[in-house]
């Protein structure tokens, strides 16, 4: 299967140079695919990668589409990485929303660049915001040692609550092209208005940083991911940066299956409010109390009621 070493033109992802098989990220793949499912899981991005930055790709195959076995359901598995963690930092929305959204990006990704500019903030105020969607990310730095420098530096900012401030200054318009050297990230930092820069210094070059890069990164090559940007919602596979309405088409099919199943799970009995069935046969003609009656009855009142008109004379 050829695969291209850059991004054509129309090509809505980055792709880097192929590895060699040395230096590819065997150990993740072995714990990530347990499982039948799993390995499918692993094919399905793979394959979505591969078909959103082959040479002739139109970018319109950006989502990988099968028929599921129920039992090895693959997006299933993929939706288990979703991890809400109500710590996390580098991830926005409520913990429990129905739909969960995972990026792989690299800072020095340009197509990663035009989603977070000009798709993801009409997502966040659709979904995010109203509480349906979560979006958490996965630092996939796959360009090199600025690539990585960058996403520690991110990790860094979120220490201190600012990593989707960070986030913002280093995809800005023309961001990418001033590089990411030490003085550079220094600066988006103060941008994204880190409050201790010494510290987001420290903890940017430390060992955690590494360690939490290196977990992203090996769960998106664990996966088959070989692009950037790379997208599960709610374990269905999207890479490259898309139009939005192939996101909103995804989050809204997310959202009814989940309710789907919430249904489901709760029982045809949660669907039954107390009180509110219409009863037929003998005991309807008994009316609730406050009722207002007609007929015969009509005229009889309640101790408790307060005479007014010609009844008052009596």
């Amino acid at each position: 299967m050829p695969v291209s070493s850059s991004p054509t033109p129309s090509s809505p992802s980055s792709r880097p140079p192929r590895p060699s098989r040395s230096s590819r990220k065997s150990p993740s793949r072995v714990s990530l695919a347990v499982g039948a499912g799993a390995v499918a899981a692993a094919l399905l991005l793979g394959y979505a990668s591969y078909t959103a930055t082959k040479p002739d790709s139109s970018g319109s195959s950006s989502a990988a589409e099968v028929s599921a076995d129920p039992e090895t359901d693959p997006y299933a598995e993929l939706a288990k990485l979703a991890r809400r963690d109500a710590s996390d930092p580098l991830a926005m929305g409520r913990v429990d929303a129905p739909v969960v959204m995972i990026e792989y990006a690299d800072f020095k990704c340009g197509y990663c660049g035009k989603f977070a500019r000009d798709t993801e903030p009409a997502l966040v105020k659709k979904y995010v915001d109203e509480g349906t969607l979560r979006i958490e990310w996965r630092n996939f730095p796959i360009f090199g040692a600025e690539s990585e420098a960058a996403a520690r530096a991110a990790w860094a900012a979120g220490r201190q609550g600012r990593f989707w401030q960070f986030h913002a200054a280093a995809y800005a318009q023309g961001a990418k092209e001033e590089g990411f050297g030490e003085d550079r990230l220094k600066a988006l930092a103060e941008q994204a208005g880190v409050p201790d820069l010494e510290r987001f210094t420290r903890d940017a070059d430390g060992e955690a940083a590494r360690a939490a890069v290196k977990r992203d990164q090996e769960e998106a090559y664990g996966l088959g991911a070989t692009s950037t940007p790379s997208f599960l919602v709610n374990g269905r596979p999207i890479a490259g940066a898309q139009p939005t309405r192939t996101f909103t088409e995804a989050i809204e099919a997310a959202k009814a299956q989940a309710a789907s199943e919430a249904r489901e799970e709760a029982g045809p009995e949660a669907e039954k409010k107390p009180g509110t069935e219409k009863k037929t046969g003998p005991g309807t003609d008994k009316k609730p109390e406050g009722e207002k009656k007609t007929g015969p009855e009509a005229d009889k009142k309640p101790e408790s009621d307060k005479n007014t008109g010609p009844e008052t004379a009596q």
